[in-house]
């Protein structure tokens, strides 16, 4: 079998990421990670398999957006060849019609000893912050621990006996949908316990392009915000896995040994919706392309008293109160002719959908707002979006519901600032909030050139 292998060492040297040799790599593998400090030892693993037959790919094949888990079932599972592996996992990581714990569970060379839940859940099942238990997969027998309830970092005991960890999930591309937390904590723990960290990549839905949003600030890291970048960052999960470890995002991460699997035929201007890929509600409440495209905007509405469409069959994508005028707010809206989008006035009651949202906020309550209408994905600017709407609600709310509209903590965790309660409380607008963050995310933007996969 002939193997084409190439590799990344991301080094700080002349401000950008030197690519080396396969062979000068296989040397630096079997000499073993570089310390702390030192030069930093990150592999993308493309190992392109020849099989029987004229050996030719299927040019169809070639063409098309292959996910880091097929191509890891392409390569025959080499980066983790004859290794217990552990996987973090939920029910979007699919290779083909199946599951990759199934897919691994049935290769010769690998042996499947744990498997570990995020948010929602290894079946994806659970509601938003629903405590995830543990329990033993029907399908492997393989015991299931939990990231999501009392412990969200692998313990020594869960990695007992493991050679590696393999992180497979499909992200949304914001800071505070949980996933991207869950991957760095793990990614410290197996630098800690000397385990692999294998990261099966997948496109990021919103592109590798867009990036909106105010930085998050030291002293408001949570789980819904765990490192200095945008709300929109343009990374894949792979890409942002590069930069949390060369960047020493948490603590212990600088040594771990990762390798990163890359999406084949993905493209930086590519949104979800271009790459011919099923769509897999990555969680309950973001059922299809559409929702992942504004989220970003109005998930800040989780932190407000406005309703954020939880409790219906459109969260998200529509938010209200029991005050607002949705033809005013929609009129307002749409004369701002914010890009790719326009708004429709709407009327929802919030109600308890098993799997969703069992206690949805306002429950029960007739809601009046707006629902946005995406009519170009590609020039939509999510986070901007929610600027404008959030200001809208603040202003037409009556006094006494303004003083409440946010609250000032969870505010400031989901933007990773106190400065846009600021803004918004003293009377700013959108487009003074849209331009506070715009030299930051110049900053950001060159930092994290370094840690591009893709063109």
């Amino acid at each position: 079998m002939n193997f084409f292998f190439s590799s990344i060492l991301s080094r700080r040297e002349a401000g950008r990421v030197k690519r080396v040799s396969g062979l000068d790599m296989f040397k630096n593998m079997k000499t073993g990670m570089a310390q702390k400090g030192g030069p930093i030892l990150v592999t993308a693993l493309l190992f392109m398999t020849q099989g029987c037959g004229s050996g030719q790919p299927d040019p169809d094949d070639e063409d098309r957006v292959k996910t880091g888990a097929e191509r890891l079932a392409d390569q025959e599972f080499g980066v983790v060849d004859e290794m217990r592996v552990g996987v973090i996992t939920n029910h979007s990581a699919v290779v083909g019609d199946r599951h990759l714990v199934d897919v691994l569970d049935e290769a010769e060379n690998v042996e499947v000893v744990a498997l570990f839940g995020p948010e929602h859940g290894i079946r994806g099942d659970a509601d938003a912050g629903e405590r995830i238990t543990d329990g033993v997969d029907e399908q492997t027998g393989a015991p299931v621990y939990s990231l999501y309830g009392e412990t969200r970092t692998p313990t020594a005991e869960m990695l007992e006996g493991l050679d590696a960890l393999i992180f497979d999930i499909q992200d949304v591309g914001a800071r505070f949908y949980t996933y991207i937390s869950t991957m760095g904590m793990a990614m410290e723990a197996a630098a800690q316990h000397d385990i692999r960290f294998v990261v099966l990549d997948r496109p990021n839905p919103l592109g590798g392009e867009l990036v909106e949003g105010f930085v998050l600030e030291p002293g408001y890291e949570s789980f819904v915000g765990l490192y200095p970048i945008p709300v929109t960052h343009g990374m894949t999960v792979g890409e942002l896995a590069l930069m949390i470890r060369s960047e020493v995002f948490l603590e212990d991460v600088a040594t771990v040994d990762l390798h990163v699997v890359e999406v084949g035929g993905w493209s930086r201007d590519q949104l979800w919706s271009d790459t011919g890929l099923d769509w897999i509600p990555p969680s309950p409440n973001i059922p299809d392309f559409e929702t992942a495209l504004v989220y970003p905007g109005s998930c800040y509405f989780e932190a407000t008293s406005v309703s954020e469409g939880r409790g219906t069959y459109a969260p998200f994508l529509q938010v209200g109160a029991p005050w607002a005028d949705g033809e005013e707010m929609a009129r307002i809206l749409n004369d701002r002719d914010l890009p790719g989008m326009r708004f429709e006035p709407v009327r929802f009651t919030p109600e308890s959908i098993e799997g969703m949202s069992s206690h949805p906020k306002l429950l029960g309550e007739e809601l009046e707002g707006v629902r946005y209408v995406v009519e170009d994905p590609h020039r939509v600017e999510p986070v901007a979006a929610g600027m404008h709407l959030l200001e809208v609600f603040y202003d037409m709310a009556p006094e006494d519901e303004r003083d409440e509209l946010f609250d000032e903590a969870r505010f400031g965790r989901l933007g990773g600032t106190g400065r846009m309660y600021d803004m918004f409380t003293g009377g700013a607008g959108a487009r003074d909030v849209i331009e506070a963050w715009q030299e930051e995310l110049a900053a950001f933007k060159e930092r994290r050139s370094l840690y591009l996969i893709y063109e």
